[in-house]
């Protein structure tokens, strides 16, 4: 059988492969509904945090995070983390906190919060994709060492660099 000339088309190939690209840019990925463990946002936020006494195999928040803000959660919220959920579900503006070890919970998504990094207030905007995340690490609390170039007497060349 003879080879087929593809003249100045695509391949099926060629075209299944850039269909694949297209659909792995991050543009693509945002129109897809978000999903959270097989949940969506709105099913998420309806969850409650804890299960309930009576029966505590029932569906729950805290069941579905990671295994270390499982634990904390478990204990419990502090009273300082409780208030800062209070603030941002009462609230439509910005709030600031020192409390980089609060969780990210759906409840928090789409507020912006100023995060304390030791020196200033990071601005972040919660994004569905932080939930199960602490807030400390959108705010780095060591920025990175950006070096110039050599000074004088660093090496043998540049003892004979003139100075102005």
């Amino acid at each position: 059988m003879a080879k087929r000339k593809w003249r100045g088309r695509t391949t099926p190939k060629a075209s299944r492969r850039m269909r694949r690209k297209r659909m792995a840019t991050v543009a693509e990925r945002r129109k897809r509904e978000f999903r959270y463990r097989g949940f969506n946002l709105e099913e998420l936020k309806e969850l409650p945090l804890l299960p309930p006494e009576e029966d505590p195999m029932a569906a729950n928040l805290v069941s579905l995070l990671p295994a270390r803000a499982r634990r904390s959660l478990w204990k419990g919220l502090s009273k300082e983390c409780q208030h800062l959920l209070d603030k941002l579900s009462s609230s439509d503006f910005e709030i600031r906190t020192h409390r980089r070890e609060m969780i990210v919970l759906p409840q928090m998504v789409g507020k912006t919060i100023g995060i304390h990094n030791g020196r200033a207030f990071v601005q972040t905007e919660i994004k569905p994709e932080m939930i199960g995340h602490y807030l400390g690490e959108y705010a780095p609390t060591r920025g990175g060492v950006t070096h110039s170039g050599p000074g004088v007497g660093a090496t043998r060349s540049s003892k004979f660099m003139p100075l102005k």
